[in-house]
């Protein structure tokens, strides 16, 4: 008979007031008096009054770590030494100790959160093969889970668009949609927010986030800051309303939501001093762009960036929240705004309650987190600055957002990247190991030969004639208001809506093969759209609404019109997307289209006028009107004046109350599902959407000591600026791709296939699709594009999937390496799941992005970095090596390992890494085979 085990299940007061027991060891708690209301609190103040710290000098981000160390030390997971560590912060000396984050809640999106569902699940399943009581498994911390990257635009440039994508989506997500509506009421401490709502980042801003929690406990009212982690990279769009949280694996999330404290370093934090003021014609995208550019220049991976200064104080918390958003892509931790005056304006203008709003100006000033022009400013370890009067009209692209383009140069950017070529003088493609290649990785060369594209012809010329509108280099096949970054931002949509007012008053017309979308981030957009008269505008260029959710900038684009796609084909044109996102990596937005950019939403809609990217808006018409009269960008873009006049006349606080009023409820789509009931998850062993995950059946209660890693092979050799878009599937499914053939072979048509972030819930499709991205490029197969490696030793080219079983069904142990800034990009848990899933034990690069590190720890696999200086290349390696690595079982945090590369002629190079486990409780993890392995073995106790 199985041996049962007896639960326990130990929880700690993580978000709650520690009132009882081991708490206040500083004595810091007390009661106070916010709007004649008794609160308790724990007063930072009282640091300061024992000589701990001068508060008024702390970065604010800073400030609010260290009040939730401060109210949870003397817990089972803050100590007192933690509140020293961090109260001696100095930005001349920081600490490399580590602390233990304990956010306030946590938030989810559905592709991001269908695996964490899917993970409880299967936990509440080992939970009773192991003969506990699966009800025990809960979240513990208050989760969020709002639905919003599923709806693809299918439909588009109509009125039904919306309606129909959005029947499409509960089609094609039956499953998942019903995974989720199951968990809504499985698990307690967990909210759904339905889809058909908005943006996730969106409704935080506008709806979910309270600034400062007021919350009743059977000892009374207790305030603490709000604070959380979320399982998209762009969760750092809060810091814009001053709230600290940023996005984390959603390995890291589960851990999280499951009573384990988020260890983090120290942080460096990054002064960014804002002053001037944008001129007129600029918009909040722009400074965003220019922003993104100047900290990924300068480098601010693992680090806060904290704005402050005159010009920080002056913008409006649209635009703080814009460029919160993008931390991602300028590689910060977070880019943090702390609250002011200009914060409870944005509170009270998106409907929060005035009281609650006064209690929360009343507990930040008394705590020292409130921002007036005669605070001080705060040491910071690194400052930059910029003087916004400066920031001109641009876009970014064509493959990274920090690539920042002046308006003025897109003519002359595009044919640089149109005829610089990524092939060498012998021919064939480029090597990752030339440093060629980073060159026309940054320079984003296509190598069209000038014959097939002479130059700057341009779509419209000032030959203002339709004879003219067919597809050609450069065409504009995709314009796209989408994504968080600014559907935020009413005076950007506004703006946009006030260009395609005047285009269509001059009878312009979006060329007949763009594909047009608006995909509003909230409800409350399409009302302030409506009651502005804007949206018929909008309409009449093909702007219709397809829905609400991250459409395109996710990769959820739909099909271009067939005659373009077929174009494309025929003629191996490199066309464009413009889109209003943050994201535009290579084979992200569609995989039809390799140059994608990023511009405000005003921007966007100018571009669709155009047709093209090889134009330069700010001297060349935009188009010509029905009289053959050219019409200039000038001649139809609206006034700061007007957008701030419309702003102030249609956003209203009754808009945002009406729409968030049932926010949980759904449309009639949600309440009308067959969704399954009771404590436990049904597993249907026939389901192509949810399956059960491997990680934790046949679970060993004990841990098995990590042994060297000897005989590896490459599964991939890879160059730098590695995205999780190339490692982790999304977008759509290929056919003749392993995660389409098993599809197929279960029966699923091709046009059912759904993206692979709707099929997340299924590690058999998952696996597949790692490292699956069309545009992957592995320096073992030169010449070969996608996901192709070389199988070894019998040096046969096949699937990475393929081979990965092959050298498992061999028991061969497999490690990745690669170059700078692996893991780029969105914070994906399958970037790291499938790479453990294929039996990658480890991966060495020069150097990796915050998020994916900690991931790969999540699941037991070994993050290890060549020294300062040294690469694959230094070392002369080309992966066909059989590679040692050795001493892992005396791994220590930020030590070394030692790398023995057996090369095929006898001969053997050995070289130092480091090891990544930068703490050690992330060696713990490790150890464990991952965060939730560990999770169970202190939960699980045999007898």
């Amino acid at each position: 008979m199985r041996q049962q085990a007896k639960i326990i299940i130990t929880h700690f007061t993580l978000t709650g007031d520690n009132m009882t027991g081991k708490g206040n060891p500083f004595g810091a708690r007390e009661t106070v008096d916010i709007c004649d209301e008794n609160v308790t609190i724990y007063r930072l103040s009282k640091l300061e009054e024992m000589g701990m710290v001068n508060i008024s000098r702390l970065p604010y981000s800073i400030r609010i770590l260290l009040e939730s160390l401060l109210r949870n030390a003397g817990s089972e997971v803050v100590s007192e030494e933690d509140v020293r560590n961090l109260a001696a912060w100095n930005p001349e000396n920081i600490q490399q100790s580590e602390i233990p984050f304990i956010p306030s809640r946590v938030i989810l999106q559905d592709f991001t959160g269908v695996p964490a569902v899917v993970d409880l699940a299967a936990i509440r399943s080992a939970m009773q093969r192991l003969g506990g009581n699966p009800a025990e498994i809960n979240p513990v911390v208050p989760v969020d889970l709002v639905i919003d990257h599923s709806i693809q635009v299918d439909y588009f440039g109509t009125s039904y668009a919306m309606h129909c994508n959005e029947k499409f989506e509960f089609h094609r997500n039956q499953e998942r949609y019903e995974l989720l509506h199951w968990a809504q009421r499985a698990f307690d401490n967990l909210r759904v927010v339905p889809p058909g709502t908005g943006i996730i980042h969106q409704v935080n801003l506008e709806y979910l986030a309270p600034l400062v929690h007021f919350r009743e406990t059977e000892h009374g009212k207790i305030a603490y800051p709000d604070s959380l982690v979320g399982t998209d990279s762009h969760t750092t769009m809060i810091n814009g309303l001053g709230v600290l949280g940023w996005g984390v694996g959603g390995i890291e999330a589960e851990a999280v939501m499951l009573n384990q404290p988020y260890y983090m370093a120290i942080p460096e934090v990054l002064g960014f001093r804002l002053y001037g003021d944008l001129k007129d014609g600029v918009t909040a995208t722009d400074l965003v762009l220019t922003v993104t550019q100047m900290l990924r220049k300068y480098g601010v991976v693992d680090k806060f960036v904290e704005f402050y200064g005159p010009g920080m104080r002056a913008l409006d918390l649209t635009i703080r929240a814009t460029l919160a958003n993008m931390g991602p892509e300028y590689g910060a931790t977070m880019g943090f705004f702390p609250a002011d005056e200009k914060t409870l304006e944005y509170m009270l203008m998106t409907g929060r309650d005035r009281k609650h709003v006064d209690m929360v100006r009343e507990y930040l000033k008394i705590q020292g987190l409130f921002v007036t022009d005669d605070s001080p400013e705060p040491v910071f370890t690194h400052t930059l600055e910029l003087d916004m009067s400066t920031v001109e009209p641009c876009l970014a692209g064509p493959k990274r957002p920090q690539d920042r383009i002046m308006l003025s140069e897109m003519p002359h950017v595009f044919h640089k990247a149109m005829e610089t070529s990524f092939k060498e003088k012998r021919g064939g493609e480029l090597l990752a190991a030339d440093p060629e290649y980073n060159r026309w990785l940054e320079e984003g060369g296509y190598s069209v030969a000038k014959d097939k594209y002479p130059g700057h012809s341009g779509l419209l010329k000032i030959k203002c004639s339709e004879d003219n509108v067919s597809v050609s280099h450069g065409a504009v096949v995709i314009a796209s208001i989408t994504s968080c970054t600014n559907t935020s931002n009413p005076a950007v949509l506004i703006g946009a809506g006030l260009l395609a007012k005047k285009a269509v008053e001059r009878g312009l017309r979006v060329k007949p093969f763009v594909k047009t979308s608006l995909s509003p981030g909230s409800r409350v957009v399409t009302d302030y759209l409506k009651a502005s008269e804007l949206t018929p505008y909008l309409e009449a260029l093909g702007f219709h609404e397809v829905g609400y959710g991250c459409t395109t900038c996710i990769g959820n684009s739909g099909p271009l019109k067939d005659s373009v796609s077929q174009a494309i084909k025929n003629k191996d044109l490199t066309v464009a997307a413009v889109l209003s996102g943050n994201r535009n990596f290579e084979g992200r937005i569609n995989a039809q289209i390799k140059a994608n950019y990023l511009a405000s939403p005003i921007l966007v809609v100018a571009f669709a006028l155009a047709g093209t990217v090889d134009i330069d808006l700010t001297r060349e018409p935009v188009a010509c009107d029905p009289n053959g009269q050219p019409v200039y960008l000038k001649d139809i873009w609206p006034g700061r004046e007007e957008i701030n006049d419309y702003v102030s006349r249609y956003v209203l606080p009754e808009m945002f109350e009406n729409q968030y009023s049932n926010v949980f409820e759904g449309t009639q789509l949600w309440k009308q599902m067959n969704a399954p009931s009771g404590t436990q998850y049904s597993w249907n062993p026939e389901s192509t959407y949810i399956q059960e995950p491997p990680f934790f059946k046949d679970f060993p209660l004990d841990i098995r000591a990590k042994q060297d890693i000897k005989g590896a092979r490459v599964l991939a050799m890879l160059g730098d600026s590695i995205t999780t878009d190339h490692i982790s599937p999304a977008g759509s499914i290929p056919a003749h791709y392993p995660a389409g053939e098993y599809l197929l072979n279960r029966g699923v048509d091709e046009k059912h296939f759904n993206s692979y972030g709707a099929r997340r819930g299924n590690h058999e499709v998952m696996m597949r699709g790692t490292f699956g991205n069309v545009r992957l490029k592995n320096q073992l197969v030169p010449g070969k594009v996608g996901s192709w490696t070389l199988h070894l030793p019998d040096r046969q080219e096949m699937y990475i999937y393929d081979a990965a079983m092959q050298y498992m069904k061999d028991k061969v142990p497999l490690i990745v390496i690669a170059g700078k800034e692996y893991g780029t990009g969105s914070s994906r848990d399958w970037a790291a799941k499938g790479t453990q899933l294929l039996g990658v034990q480890a991966v060495i690069a020069e150097s990796f992005e915050r998020i994916h590190r900690s991931n790969l720890i999540g699941m037991g696999v070994l993050p290890l970095q060549f020294k300062e200086g040294e690469n694959f290349r230094t070392f002369g390696l080309d992966g066909t090596e059989v590679y040692d690595l050795l001493d892992i079982a005396m791994l220590q945090p930020a030590g070394e390992l030692r790398v023995v590369a057996h090369k095929a002629d006898g001969t053997a190079k050995t070289f130092n890494v480091i090891v990544r486990l930068n703490s050690s409780i992330e060696v713990e993890y490790f150890r464990n085979g991952g965060i939730l392995h560990r999770f169970l073995r202190e939960n699980i106790k045999g007898n």
